[in-house]
């Protein structure tokens, strides 16, 4: 039976078996990574550029790139290098470090979510004061309680996790080394203290959703009330957007983690992990752009000086 200290590698999930199929996973993901890296690049740069979009929203923006930027490369070059190598081992510390930025990155982008939702209904229910409500220095600690919230999260999780033995052998049932997942590997009778953790952040997560529940409701009922179609327009054009994201990423991670085990399957598991990891970094740019003139402006703008 082995234990943590004497496992110095995991194995994780291999896309496929045959080489062919194993390029074209390769070839995929290599796309699609590129893709997100551009994307998020661009807002980044747009956002920092331009100085008409340093405002509340697009500071949220900006961290919300960085952050969809740090997920996707926490777990897919890895999973890419395996792939092309045709192997599967990630090492012990290796596995370490992909549970703690992933908890830490996806803990930020969850609180950072809340705190746009926060945004958005003080812009629309309360705009005359949101100056000072949302000033320079709110902004910047209300986004590092978001950055220290998914930091305390991942300490406490990594650190408890990989406290535990290991009773299950070192595969993991997943591309890359997810939290579910890892647990699985280790005693039952061990990891009492993380499930309560996990329910603990449930709870938490569970808590900011209705808040971000709430302030939308309070959202739309000003939105509808509004006289003007143009600025009914506006205000959908940046709510909607955002309510997309935070469902598609709430959803799939809630699921992830909380789906009983008689339900689970490699195929399900790959499938639920990209829909929460590599599908919102990937849409993001195109969500919050396709309906934002300002952002598709800057962008624009951006591009004329590289011509020029």
């Amino acid at each position: 039976m082995p234990n943590s200290s004497s496992v110095s590698e995991f194995l994780l999930l291999a896309f496929a078996d045959t080489r062919e199929l194993q390029l074209l996973h390769f070839g995929l993901f290599l796309g699609i990574y590129l893709a997100t890296v551009l994307g998020n690049g661009l807002i980044l740069t747009a956002v920092a550029c331009n100085h008409r979009l340093h405002t509340p929203m697009y500071f949220f923006l900006l961290n919300l790139a960085i952050l969809d930027l740090g997920c996707i490369s926490t777990t897919l070059p890895k999973a890419m290098a395996n792939t092309l190598w045709d192997t599967r081992a990630i090492s012990y510390e290796g596995c370490a470090a992909q549970v703690f930025f992933l908890v830490f990155l996806v803990g930020a982008e969850y609180s950072f979510l809340t705190v746009m939702a926060y945004d958005r209904y003080v812009a629309i229910c309360k705009p005359l004061h949101y100056g000072s409500l949302l000033g320079s220095r709110a902004c910047a600690q209300m986004a590092a309680a978001a950055w220290g919230s998914g930091f305390v999260h991942a300490v406490l999780h990594t650190a408890n996790t990989f406290s535990l033995p290991l009773c299950q052998g070192n595969a993991v049932d997943q591309f890359f080394c997810e939290l579910p997942q890892i647990l699985r590997v280790t005693c039952s009778d061990s990891y009492l203290t993380e499930t309560a953790l996990i329910m603990f952040s449930v709870c938490l997560g569970v808590g900011c959703f209705v808040f971000i529940v709430l302030s939308y409701v309070q959202v739309f009922r000003a939105v509808l009330r509004m006289p003007s179609e143009y600025c009914r327009h506006k205000a959908f054009s940046t709510c909607l957007p955002h309510l997309s994201v935070v469902s598609l990423f709430l959803s799939s991670i809630m699921f992830a983690y909380l789906k009983p085990r008689f339900i689970s399957s490699s195929f399900l598991n790959v499938v639920v992990a990209v829909l929460y990891l590599v599908v919102p970094p990937a849409v993001n740019p195109l969500i919050y752009s396709m309906r934002n003139r300002e952002l598709k402006d800057a962008v624009r703008k951006f591009f004329g000086y590289l011509i020029l």
